[in-house]
């Protein structure tokens, strides 16, 4: 029985042997400074690790124990390799460890987030195909492995995420936006009086204007009288 759920150190190092596996075969199992780096990478990874080698020290002890790990050593090589046990742990096949892999790398992401980025770890059709792996994961007895999240304000896909470390985080929930306090609507007498305060005061301006133009008129006058 898989003992759940997982630390993010644990559930990044089993994404990165998982992917690994697919995408660079002629160098899986992984060594231990080679799945550093694969933890550690800028790319495809969210969010970016910076673990240490005790630290992942520390948690590929924990899987090894938890059954989700294993550690070998090639014939005739001094340097310890590992690899991942989720097909067999968790009967999977492909199409479902590429689609749980991604989540376990990335984060929560929308179907077609997924599409794009599952096509170099297995084949999907469409994304209907791709929702129907979704789907299978969502179902599983005993216990789910991916999980629906719902629509955040204003956004138009649905999200999926991974279950390995459990129900999701607080930031992963619908978040309600902080509306502003609606603004008070201005009663009609206060309009009436900014309105008419307004007026009196383009009038003053005008009949300045007028005076002035008066004196200038009249000094204009006296000059041939």
């Amino acid at each position: 029985m898989v003992n759940l759920p997982l630390t993010d150190v644990e559930v990044r190092i089993l994404g990165a042997l998982l992917e690994k596996e697919v995408t660079t075969p002629e160098n899986y199992p992984l060594s231990l400074n080679a799945l550093l780096s694969a933890c550690n990478q800028t790319t495809n990874r969210d969010p970016v690790m910076r673990l240490d080698e005790d630290t992942a020290t520390h948690h590929i002890i924990a899987l090894r124990r938890g059954g989700l790990l294993h550690q070998i050593q090639p014939v005739g090589s001094r340097v310890t390799k590992f690899q991942h046990l989720l097909a067999e742990e968790l009967k999977l096949d492909e199409r479902q460890l590429a689609v749980l892999g991604v989540l376990m790398l990335r984060g929560p992401q929308t179907p077609g987030e997924l599409h794009a980025r599952t096509a170099r770890l297995a084949s999907f059709a469409d994304i209907p195909d791709l929702e129907s792996v979704l789907e299978s994961l969502i179902a599983r007895q005993p216990f789910p492995l991916v999980a629906r999240l719902p629509r955040r304000p204003g956004q138009k896909e649905v999200r999926y995420t991974h279950l390995l470390a459990g129900e999701p985080t607080q930031a992963d929930a619908p978040e309600m936006a902080d509306e502003p306090p609606p603004r008070a609507r201005p009663h009609r007498a206060d309009v009436d009086e900014d309105r008419v305060a307004a007026l009196e005061r383009t009038v003053e301006a005008l009949q300045a204007e007028v005076a002035a133009v008066r004196a200038e008129l009249e000094a204009f006058r006296a000059q041939f009288q």
